[in-house]
């Protein structure tokens, strides 16, 4: 069994939020998924925009390979998989993207985050400028939920090994 700051540290990779995994660490063992689950999200939706920001801080925004913040080799494999749709965009699109991820930024003050698996780079470009409408506080939520998701994902990958 791993150590609380082995555990924090491999939970770290599945959501950049540092309280998140500390207290996901701290909350051991579980005794299945769904158990893992559900004290993923009573933490997430615990925690403020601050913890937030700092787990979306964590991945790159969409069309780029480089997070703001330090990352994992394994963290930034699985976020390039989880872009995949990205690989046959053409130039138009990922230049639309470009531009549309400077405007979030500009509007939001933290990169577009969505939960990219599956997703075409053409729909993750329809969805950055839908996203763009929203007032600030419905976005935050938005992209709370966005990154939720991703963690899910994430946790069976690493319970996958």
């Amino acid at each position: 069994m791993l150590s609380t700051g082995e555990a924090e540290a491999e939970l770290l990779q599945c959501c950049g939020s540092a309280s998140w995994a500390r207290r996901m660490a701290q909350q051991r063992p579980f005794a299945g998924w769904n158990e893992i689950r559900e004290a993923a999200d009573r933490i997430w939706w615990g925690l403020g925009r601050v913890d937030w920001l700092e787990a979306f801080s964590r991945h790159p925004g969409i069309g780029e390979s480089a997070a703001t913040s330090a990352t994992s080799d394994r963290a930034r494999g699985w976020s390039e998989r989880e872009q995949a749709g990205l690989r046959d965009a053409g130039v138009e699109v990922k230049t639309a993207l470009a531009e549309a991820n400077r405007g979030y930024l500009a509007r939001f003050g933290y990169i577009f985050i969505v939960c990219a698996t599956g997703k075409s780079s053409e729909e993750m470009l329809a969805l950055l400028r839908s996203r763009l409408q929203n007032d600030p506080g419905a976005e935050l939520r938005i992209a709370a939920e966005e990154q939720r998701r991703i963690t899910h994902l994430r946790l069976e990958k690493l319970l996958r090994g």
